[in-house]
């Protein structure tokens, strides 16, 4: 519980690592690996051994750590837990990302709401117009509630923090290699594979908690399933369109990507700041919820453990 919470508090302190931290930092480290080591155009049998060599090496270092700590002093030990909790969490500075895009909406600034979708979507936004670069960031929050939170999370309430490091790990090796493109297709094949894996279930998870709160942002739960259950399989992802068409019925929008797909309708008129706020506002309750629901899991396997 304590390393939960001082996890969560380090998290909302220090969201944007810099300097030493940063270098140090288990995404930057096993993503500068990950491209290294992966070179484009090699084979799958090179992206499943790439993805082993970081996977690995990262889970006997920091378990070492953890070993090392727990001998030296209990308080260096809950801390360093409490740190490898913090580096397999991104919740802060991707709610200020899509915090910043709508206040840049709400001043009509369209270059600076381009700028910072930017930073969390792989898309050229420069090339989109405002109610697309709006969707690209909603798009972006709901996918990154999956793969910054709710799954390392998920992973934390069976195996601890290495566990949530460890699903941490394998999203960054998918982000660095995971591309469907002729220089990736083959070396990065296995990274997409387990990330794919890893997150079926948070996924699926994370849908049915926006689809619960949706009566927050006046939607029916029921309005918000069907667009769920109708979308959910548009996209390329098997796992990523199941929270952003929940998204999309829980706000009442299209979410679109043109060319890729076009999740949810147009039932609602709201500038595009009130409903980046509503998505912000509704991705935190998701937080919330499943906060308690790790509290209450870890308790009952402790309970489990103990008898």
């Amino acid at each position: 519980m304590l390393i939960l919470i001082l996890a969560h508090l380090l998290d909302f302190v220090y969201p944007f690592h810099k300097g030493l931290l940063l270098k140090i930092h288990p995404v930057h480290t096993s993503y500068f690996m990950a491209l290294r080591l992966g070179k484009p155009y090699s084979s799958k049998i090179r992206g499943v051994l790439v993805w082993l060599l970081v996977v690995s090496s990262h889970l006997i270092i920091y378990a070492l750590a953890i070993i090392i700590s727990g001998v030296i002093n209990r308080l260096i030990w809950i801390l360093v837990l409490s740190y490898v909790l913090k580096t397999s969490i991104s919740l802060k500075l991707l709610i200020d990302i899509v915090h910043n895009v709508g206040k840049c909406f709400e001043k009509r600034d369209i270059e600076c709401a381009r700028y910072w979708t930017q930073q969390i979507v792989r898309r050229d936004v420069y090339k989109l117009d405002e109610r697309h670069v709006a969707s690209a960031s909603i798009e972006s929050l709901a996918e990154s509630l999956v793969d910054g939170y709710i799954s390392p999370l998920f992973y934390f309430i069976f195996l601890g923090p290495l566990g949530a490091l460890f699903q941490r790990i394998v999203n960054t090796l998918d982000g660095a290699l995971g591309y469907k493109n002729e220089r990736y297709r083959e070396v990065g094949w296995f990274s997409a594979f387990m990330d794919t894996l890893l997150n079926y279930v948070p996924a699926r998870i994370t849908a049915l908690l926006i689809i619960i709160l949706s009566p927050i942002n006046k939607r029916s739960i029921r309005e918000s399933y069907e667009i769920w259950r109708r979308d959910h399989n548009k996209t390329e992802s098997i796992n990523a369109g199941h929270p952003m068409s929940a998204m999309a019925g829980s706000l009442g929008v299209i979410l679109e990507k043109p060319g890729y797909y076009r999740l949810g309708e147009d039932l609602v008129e709201e500038p595009y700041h009130i409903l980046i706020k509503k998505a912000i506002r509704i991705s935190l309750l998701v937080t919330m919820i499943f906060f308690i629901i790790i509290i209450i899991m870890r308790t009952l396997i402790t309970i489990l453990i103990s008898l």
